[in-house]
């Protein structure tokens, strides 16, 4: 492996090339992101259900969030002075467009979003210096994406996160492709993505980093994506288990007991696959609906009379820390996990 150079998004600069992945609700928020972007990185917040612990959440969740959107994002500039800091904002979320232009507002540096394609992400945005990077999984959501965009708005995405079909939460593949990751040969794919961004980027004699997600979890993982091509690699699960990490300790503490057979393909209600530790509140989903309470907004595709369970409720539940009755999304190597770290000792095994 060559010399490890710092990852470039425009006027951006990460010295070290790893984007800490956004995971809500409440796991990422400034403590843990201020903290990767002080050592580095680039720290990402999770706007989905960011606002759950203002006491008006349960009767207005979408001002709620709004208002945490900035002070969350307030309080890990404070923590990382220059550091560089993103919002991840699910396409799916409902009041998508305001919760853009509130982190827009609260000045963050890079929004990051999936869970469906920001088609019109380039006209929330306008003309602030907020650098867009959509996630995608295939070749084909890469093209239509960069196309639009190039046609409506004469904008190229600043980056691109390819998130494969190890990665934790929801996950842009189906139930079949997921039951038989190595069949996917997935790598191709990458290769495939990433050949499609350097052709757009060198047409219009601009760049674009490509940073791969899911499965990253050592060094070594970073070191065999950057050899393809990529500038950089996008990791969440092991953030999980720092002292920094905004989740309870016994969330963390779920990850250091799981193992690799506990973690699991579940059917979220919002109508995704996406893998998570099957815990007791997972074993008693499978049986039958678990009741809830009012509906929080969250995402467009849920319909609260028909899902199984709230998600909102199961994910607010687990980082809190009542793990048995919440929803722990995980990716694939969270079982790997066998005690706490300090997010500077993961920095510095990835550092150039």
């Amino acid at each position: 492996m060559g010399k490890i150079k710092s990852l470039v998004i425009g006027d951006l600069r990460a010295e070290v090339p790893l984007i800490q992945g956004g995971m809500g609700v409440g796991v990422s928020l400034s403590s843990l992101a201020g903290a990767v972007a002080a050592q580095g990185g680039i720290g990402v917040i999770s706007t989905a259900q960011i606002g759950y612990r203002e006491p008006d959440f349960d009767t207005d969740p979408i001002g709620a969030n709004l208002r945490a959107i900035k002070t969350e994002i307030q309080k890990a500039r404070q923590i990382a002075k220059n550091g560089v800091l993103g919002v991840n904002i699910m396409v799916a979320t409902r009041k998508y467009e305001e919760y853009v232009k509130a982190a827009v507002e609260a000045g963050i540096d890079l929004i990051i979003s999936g869970a469906g394609l920001p088609m019109d992400l380039p006209k929330l945005v306008g003309t602030a210096k907020t650098k867009l990077a959509p996630i995608v999984s295939g070749v084909k959501s890469v093209q239509v994406i960069m196309r639009y965009w190039w046609k409506k708005y004469s904008r190229l995405p600043d980056a691109v996160i390819i998130e494969g079909p190890l990665a934790g939460g929801h996950l842009g593949f189906h139930r079949e492709q997921l039951d038989d990751i190595d069949g996917l040969h997935y790598d191709d794919e990458v290769q495939a993505i990433i050949e499609k961004v350097n052709e757009a980027a060198a047409e219009h004699e601009t760049d674009i980093p490509v940073i791969m997600a899911g499965g990253v979890y050592t060094r070594e993982d970073m070191e065999h994506y950057l050899e393809m091509g990529a500038s950089g690699v996008q990791m969440a699960t092991r953030f999980v288990t720092t002292y920094e990490c905004d989740a309870d300790d016994a969330y963390k503490q779920s990850y250091i007991d799981a193992k690799k057979e506990d973690i699991v393909i579940v059917q979220s209600p919002v109508g995704m696959p996406g893998r998570a530790l099957l815990n007791p509140f997972m074993k008693r989903a499978k049986e039958g609906q678990i009741a809830h309470g009012k509906c929080h907004l969250c995402v467009s595709t849920c319909k609260p009379a028909e899902t199984p369970y709230c998600i909102t409720e199961a994910l607010v539940n687990a980082v809190k820390g009542n793990t048995d009755d919440g929803l722990l999304f995980c990716g694939a190597n969270a079982y790997r996990a066998t005690k706490l770290e300090h997010v500077k000792d993961i920095m510095d095994e990835f550092r150039p």
